[in-house]
C-alpha cells in the first residue's frame, strides 16, 4: 500500500537523521580520553554497523515489482522475432551423494510441472556421484541421466557438463531436494517476453521446519498447573512463544520477501541457484565474453614485451591460439558461490546488461538443514563464497554495473563483513563490568537522550519496512555469526581455496557444542563479568557507577539471550528423536 510504503520512507529518513545525531555526539563529545583503547574501537564499530543500516535501509526502500505477462507461445516471443518454434526448457536436477529415493521425488515432481503454450519439456538428472542407484532411480522415472568421469568445477562444473548435452532454450536449475510445483513454468515463463531478462528466481520455501508448540502446553506438560500460570505471566510481557520450533532461523521469508523483493527496482535481485529458470542464450554469451577476456588478458601479458611490430602480431596469433585450447569455456564460474558470480557477470555485461527478476510466489520445496553441523556448512559457504567474490573479483568494480547495483551487492558484502566489528557489541559489557573503565564519558541522561532515539526510530522503521516479517530470529543469527565469519574471510585472505561441501539433507544425530565454543566463551565472560560486578557493588562496595552497571547488565543480558539461540540450536534434537531417546 502507498502509504505504508510512504511511512516506511518517513521512520527510515528519521532513523537515519538520528542515526547521524547520535554518532557526531559519539565522535565529538562522548568518548572516553582515558580510555581510548576501548572507546574508540566501539565507537568505530558503531560507524560501520550504521554504515550497514544505510545500505539495508536503501535495499528496502521501495517495492517495485516486474509485471507478470502471459506465457510466451513461441520462441520468437521471448527474442522479439517471428520465429513460431516451440519452446524447449531443460528441468535440472542436481545431485551427488543424496539419497537416490530422495531425489526420486524432486524428479518425479519436475514431471508433474506443466505449460499451457507449445512447448519440449525435458527433465535430466545431473548426478556428479556416478551412482549405478541413482541411474536406475532415473530410468525408472522415465528422465535423461546425465554423469561424467571427473568433479571439475563441482556443482558449476556438473551444470556446465548438462548444458553441453541439452539443447533448451531455457534451464530450470534445481537441488537434489527441489520439488517444483506444477505451475512453475506457467508463473515464470512470462518474464521471458522481454529479451533482456536473463533469469528468474523464486522464493526457496523449506516445508520441513518443525513447528515446535506453544509454551503454555510445554511447561504444561512439566509442571502442571503452575507451568500454565508462569507461561501465560510470560508470554503477556513477551507475546506468544513456541518451544521446539525451528532453532536455525531456516526460514528464508524476510530475505526473499523482504530483501530480495526491493532489489527488482533497481535490477539487482541474484540468483540463488535452486528454483530459478535462465536463459540459456544469456549464460552462453556471458561465458563466451568471459573466455574472450580471459584469452586477451593472458595473449596481452606476454606480447607487451615485446617492441618489434611483426614479432608481436606472429606472437599474439601463436599465443591466441594456444591459450584458446588451454581456457576452458565456464557458463557458470567454478565458484562455491557460483549463482551469485553469474548474476555479477550478466547484470555487468559490457555490451549487453541483462535483467533479472525476483518472481515473488513460492513455486516449490525443500527441505532445511536439521542439525548445527549442516547449517555451520551451509552458511561458511554462503559467507566465504561472498567474501571471496568481494576480495577477488568485487563488483563495486564492474563497469556496467549501475550505482544502485553496486550498492545492492556492497549491502550483500557488508553483511558478512560485519564479523569484523559484532564481536565487539557482544563482548563490551563484559569489559566494562569487570574493569568499571567506561568507553564514553559517562552513562548518564545525556547517553540516553542520544542514543534511545536512534534505537526506537531504527525498530519502528524495521517493524513498517518489513511489512511485519519477523526477523528477530535472523537478528540473533547476524550477531552471534562471527567465528564462522571471521574463519570465512580469514580464509579468503590467506588464498586457501573455498571447499565446496554438499549441505546434508538428513539429520545428523548429536549434540554440536564444538561448533559454538566461542559463542559459549562470551556467555561465560558475561555471565561472570556479571557476577563479578555485582558483588562489587552491593556486597563489597567498591564501585558506585549504578547507572553504568544497570546499562551494561542489561547489554548482557541481551547478549545471552541473542547467543543462547545458538546453544540451543547446538543441543536441539527433533521431537520424535528426543521422545526415542526418554
Amino acid at each position: 500500500m502507498a502509504w505504508r510504503e510512504t511511512l516506511w520512507q518517513l521512520l527510515a529518513t528519521v532513523a537515519l537523521g538520528v542515526g547521524l545525531w547520535y554518532l557526531q555526539w559519539r565522535w565529538f563529545q562522548s568518548l572516553n580520553m582515558d580510555a581510548l583503547w576501548f572507546a574508540i574501537p566501539l565507537a568505530l564499530a558503531e560507524t560501520l554497523s550504521y554504515i550497514g543500516l544505510v545500505l539495508m535501509f536503501f535495499n528496502l526502500w521501495q517495492v517495485s515489482d516486474t509485471p507478470p505477462k502471459p506465457v510466451p507461445g513461441c520462441i520468437g516471443d521471448c527474442e522479439g522475432t517471428a520465429d513460431p518454434r516451440p519452446l524447449r526448457i531443460d528441468l535440472f536436477i542436481t545431485t551427488y551423494s543424496e539419497d537416490p529415493e530422495l531425489v526420486r521425488l524432486s524428479l518425479m515432481a519436475a514431471k508433474r510441472v506443466t505449460y499451457s503454450g507449445p512447448a519440449e519439456i525435458k527433465v535430466h538428472c545431473l548426478d556428479d556421484g556416478r551412482r549405478p542407484a541413482m541411474q536406475k532411480v532415473a530410468e525408472e522415472c522415465g528422465v535423461n541421466y546425465i554423469t561424467r568421469s571427473t568433479n571439475e568445477g563441482y556443482k558449476a562444473g556438473n551444470l556446465r557438463n548438462a548444458l553441453e548435452l541439452t539443447d533448451g532454450d531455457f534451464v530450470v536449475i534445481c537441488d537434489a531436494d527441489t520439488r517444483l510445483f506444477p505451475e512453475f513454468l506457467e508463473r515464470t515463463m512470462g518474464y521471458f517476453r522481454d529479451e533482456h531478462v536473463a533469469w528468474v528466481q523464486t522464493p526457496q520455501w523449506f516445508f520441513d521446519l518443525p513447528d515446535g508448540q506453544p509454551l503454555e502446553l510445554a511447561w504444561g506438560r512439566r509442571l502442571g498447573g503452575l507451568g500454565r500460570i508462569l507461561a501465560r505471566g510470560l508470554q503477556k510481557i513477551a507475546g506468544p512463544i513456541r518451544t521446539g520450533s525451528d532453532p536455525f532461523d531456516n526460514n528464508p521469508q524476510f530475505f526473499f520477501d523482504v530483501i530480495q523483493r526491493r532489489r527488482n527496482g533497481a535490477n539487482a535481485s541474484f540468483c540463488c541457484g535452486a528454483s530459478s529458470i535462465h536463459r540459456r542464450e544469456a549464460i552462453w554469451q556471458s561465458a563466451l565474453r568471459a573466455y574472450a577476456t580471459a584469452i586477451d588478458r593472458k595473449v596481452d601479458n606476454f606480447v607487451d614485451e615485446v617492441s618489434d611490430p611483426e614479432s608481436r602480431e606472429a606472437l599474439d596469433e601463436a599465443l591466441r591460439h594456444q591459450f584458446a585450447l588451454d581456457e576452458n569455456v565456464t557458463p557458470y564460474k567454478f565458484h562455491v558461490s557460483e549463482d551469485i558470480y553469474t548474476s555479477i557477470a550478466l547484470h555487468g555485461d559490457p555490451d549487453r546488461p541483462w535483467r533479472s527478476v525476483y518472481h515473488p510466489e513460492v513455486l516449490s520445496k525443500m527441505l532445511s538443514p536439521q542439525d548445527m553441523a549442516a547449517w555451520v556448512v551451509q552458511r561458511f559457504k554462503y559467507a566465504a563464497g561472498t567474501l571471496d567474490i568481494a576480495v577477488h573479483d568485487s563488483p563495486l568494480y564492474r563497469h556496467k554495473l549501475t550505482l544502485s547495483q553496486r550498492l545492492m551487492y556492497l549491502a550483500t558484502i557488508w553483511s558478512y563483513l560485519s564479523c569484523l566489528w559484532t564481536w565487539l557489541f557482544l563482548v563490551s559489557p563484559a569489559i566494562y563490568l569487570f574493569t568499571a573503565i567506561p568507553p564514553i564519558t559517562a552513562f548518564s541522561l545525556e547517553f540516553f537522550k542520544h542514543f534511545l532515539p536512534f534505537v526506537i526510530a531504527t525498530e519502528l522503521a524495521l517493524l513498517v519496512g518489513s511489512w511485519g516479517v519477523p526477523n528477530s530470529k535472523g537478528r540473533a543469527i547476524y550477531m552471534g555469526f562471527f567465528p564462522y565469519g571471521l574463519r570465512a574471510l580469514w580464509t579468503v585472505l590467506r588464498g586457501k581455496p573455498v571447499r565446496f561441501p554438499v549441505t546434508p539433507k538428513e539429520r545428523q544425530s548429536g549434540i554440536f557444542l564444538r561448533l559454538v565454543r566461542w559463542q559459549i566463551l562470551v556467555m561465560v565472560a558475561v555471565v561472570l563479568s556479571i557476577i563479578w560486578a555485582t558483588y562489587e557493588l552491593f556486597v563489597t562496595g567498591t564501585r558506585s557507577d549504578e547507572a553504568g552497571y544497570t546499562v551494561n547488565l542489561l547489554w548482557g543480558l541481551y547478549t545471552l539471550i541473542l547467543l543462547a539461540s545458538y546453544v540451543r540450536a547446538a543441543v536441539w534434537r527433533p521431537a520424535s528423536e528426543a521422545k526415542a531417546r526418554t
